[in-house]
């Protein structure tokens, strides 16, 4: 029975990470021992005439530009965005950018989002030290990760404009030592550097041979925003023709033709352990090769995916019993109130005194919410392939992480982390599935693959994956908010099931001054992990639903009261402005809708939504329309900011509606579409866009988008009948209009 290694937690990492990092010493001497990257990138992966000039950009001689991104390209459009960055400061011609994905290396890792996450994570004094010992924290801990909106705010601000900028000066710097003049004197445009005073112009290509001899400036000066030529343009994405033509490769898509496939069944309780395998008809199916039994599971392997599918039926396996074989929703959720009731939790946030507050009251009111577990649910099937040939191994998958994932088979295998060989692809959905903490069955596929001399995949079908994932943890939220004589609300007083995975999301940004929020953890065997958003679109729904009740509980307008709240914070305030006023908040509508509104903060953008909703003949909600007002700071591109609000409205609004995971006997009992409801296009909702530019640092574009939607849904519908929202999903609940109890708008 092959051994499944240890599924690391989502923390462990982030550990490992800030450990390093505040460790200094070990980073120090790691650094002063390695040259420098770009001098690496011309060793072993520059060919001909080609030239890195730094670690992200290479020239060609005839003067095209390669811009390496770190990132995988989900559908969020990044491998555009961060080349148009690059592009920009280095002053490239568009038109001669091509852009690949950064190869699984060590001499790719991405710095900037260690630096970035380290920021938030740890206090200012270490600051100086996570930027200098970002790059080799990354190397060591295998950090290529795309994830938490970071990818423009981090890799392309502290990444790709620096390394734009370095080149450009690098390029100015030969050029005016070429022609025998001062820097001062040169100028770039349009991927040549120009010096206007002698009418000589030289092809970046040219000068890439000189340029590479040098060290890039570690802090080069960045243009002004009114210098862009490329940002804030909306260009087309690059990723689009091959998806458009079917060319585009995803992991699924590895294919040879010595290649066979296994199909996978783990444990249907978490945590439970293979105990007995009877496989003797399996094996007599035509092109069946043999059954790997694991820790906790087992896999067909055959010559094609169906058959290797269909002979997995045909397996008698019995698990060993678990404490949990009979958990159900219905016990976690006991298991969670029990937890509120008896346990005050750990301290997220404490400001004033809100318990004297609530003892001196006027009036308390009271209010309790819970959402679901919910997958992931990614187009593209679970799939990765593995080949292992001796002390090397070849690796094919659609990953977040390519280089930790490369490291996770390299331990599994028991292999040098040098000799496994990752091949990138783009991904059919990510939204945090596709992490190495959140994949487990790559453990899986390698050791199958591990059985053989030629390359394995293995592929989950869609039940497998939904009844394996790592979910979006459920949470129940218990709110408290007093009010003095004349109304004003004196104290905000919530607890809240965690764990917490993003710091800072039960905070609230209005202006109550006796606030007291904490985390009660629960301990469950359910497995968790991030979900676009992460812990925002769960609290989001609680902080905007409970708010809005106590507008309603004063007798005012909901956005009044937010804007009443948010005085020290005018961003908020202009985003929930420009939604209301594009959406008509407060005008005439259609008879029979309402409008709900909601704000939050998350990942450095502030969004505001207003949902037109009705409610049906059929009593169920229907929503007409969403507006949505970000302020990202300012916008790369808008096309793909435009397109991701979008996509992350619907995937808010699907979980809204329709998103839940139930436990049954310790088991998930949803297993394919037809019982996990996806928001379909005739049901979608016009959705209008409006890019607020602040001028703030860049803010993420992937996940804010995701949480108010809930909130706003569920606050019309109280406006329409009376009826208060309390539990996510709502698709399925009868809100048939009683006209003496709707509210007021």
């Amino acid at each position: 029975m092959s051994k499944i290694v240890t599924k690391p937690k989502l923390s462990r990492r982030k550990f490992l990470l800030v450990s390093a990092v505040a460790g200094g010493g070990v980073l120090i001497g790691y650094a002063a021992t390695r040259p420098s990257r770009h001098r690496l990138a011309n060793d072993t992966l520059a060919s001909g005439g080609d030239r890195f000039v730094t670690s992200w950009i290479r020239l060609q001689p005839d003067n095209r530009v390669t811009i390496y991104v770190p990132h995988a390209e989900m559908g969020q459009g990044v491998h555009t965005s961060l080349a148009m960055m690059a592009a920009d400061e280095l002053d490239a011609a568009w038109e001669l950018v091509d852009v690949e994905q950064a190869p699984a290396t060590d001499l790719f890792a991405n710095e900037a989002v260690v630096a970035g996450f380290g920021e938030e994570l740890l206090p200012e004094f270490l600051m100086g030290l996570v930027n200098f010992a970002a790059l080799p924290a990354a190397q060591i801990v295998n950090i290529q990760i795309t994830g938490g909106s970071s990818s423009v705010r981090y890799t392309g601000e502290n990444s790709m404009r620096v390394a734009g900028a370095a080149a450009r000066q690098m390029l100015l710097e030969c050029a005016a030592e070429r022609w025998s003049v001062a820097a001062g004197e040169c100028a770039t445009e349009s991927s040549h550097v120009i010096h206007s005073a002698s009418g000589r112009s030289i092809a970046y290509g040219e000068l890439a041979d000189d340029a590479a001899r040098l060290e890039p400036p570690a802090n080069p000066v960045l243009k002004d925003r009114s210098q862009f030529n490329i940002m804030g343009r909306a260009i087309s994405r690059r990723d689009i023709p091959a998806k458009v033509d079917g060319s585009a490769p995803y992991g699924i898509d590895a294919h040879s033709e010595d290649m066979l496939y296994a199909a996978l069944r783990l444990a249907p309780v978490f945590g439970a352990r293979l105990a007995s395998v009877n496989a003797e008809e399996a094996l007599a199916q035509r092109g069946v090769r043999k059954v790997v039994e694991l820790e906790d599971g087992y896999a067909v392997v055959a010559d094609n995916y169906w058959r290797a599918k269909q002979a997995l039926q045909l397996v008698e396996a019995e698990f060993a019993p678990t404490e949990n074989d009979s958990v159900s929703s219905a016990v976690l959720a006991e298991r969670f109130d029990r937890a509120l009731a008896e346990s005050n939790g750990s301290r997220d946030f404490e400001s004033g005194d809100a318990d004297t507050a609530l003892e001196d009251a006027q009036d308390v009111f009271e209010a309790s919410y819970r959402v679901p577990y919910l997958a992931h649910a990614a187009m593209e099937p679970m799939n990765c392939t593995v080949h292992i040939q001796g002390d090397r191994a070849d690796l094919w998958t659609s990953t977040q992480d390519a280089l930790g994932i490369k490291s996770r088979v390299a331990r599994v295998a028991g292999l040098s982390e040098d000799n496994v060989t990752f091949h990138n692809s783009y991904l059919g959905g990510g939204f945090g599935r596709r992490l190495p903490f959140t994949w487990n069955v790559i453990d899986h596929a390698t050791l199958v693959a591990m059985e053989f001399d030629v390359p394995v995949k293995t592929i989950l079908t869609r039940e497998e994956d939904m009844r394996q994932d790592y979910y979006r943890p459920a949470v129940h939220s218990n709110f408290k908010a007093a009010f003095d004589a004349e109304g004003r609300v004196t104290a905000w007083h919530n607890r809240f099931t965690g764990p917490i995975q993003v710091p800072g999301a039960a905070h609230i940004p209005y202006g109550i001054p006796n606030q007291s929020i904490r985390v009660v953890d629960v301990e469950t065997h359910v497995p968790i992990a991030s979900w676009r958003s992460v812990d925002h679109s769960q609290q989001t729904f609680f902080i905007e639903s409970f708010i809005d009740e106590i507008a309603h509980r004063r007798g005012i307008n909901p956005y009044q009261l937010r804007m009443e709240l948010l005085q020290d914070h005018p961003r908020h305030r202009n985003v929930l402005q420009v939604a209301a006023e594009s959406a008509g908040y407060g005008s005439g509508l259609p008879e029979g809708r309402a409008l709900g509104i909601a704000v939050q903060e998350s990942f450095g953008s502030i969004a505001a939504q207003v949902a037109e909703v009705s409610i049906g003949g059929d009593g169920r909600p229907v929503v007409h329309k969403v507006t949505c007002a970000m302020d990202c700071g300012w916008v790369v591109n808008p096309d793909t900011a435009e397109a991701q609000i979008e996509s992350g409205i619907i995937f808010g609004l699907t979980a809204a509606l329709y998103g839940a995971i139930t436990i049954e006997d310790g088991r998930v009992v949803q297993g394919n579409f037809p019982d996990y409801e996806m928001l379909r296009m005739a049901d979608s909702p016009e959705i209008v866009v409006h890019l607020v530019e602040s001028g703030n640092a860049l803010g993420g574009l992937g996940e804010p988008a995701t949480p108010p939607v809930a909130a706003a849904v569920a606050n019309a519908i109280y406006i329409l009948t009376g009826q208060r929202v309390r539990e996510l999903p709502i698709g399925d609940r009868d809100f048939s209009i009683d006209q003496s109890l709707a509210g007021n708008v």
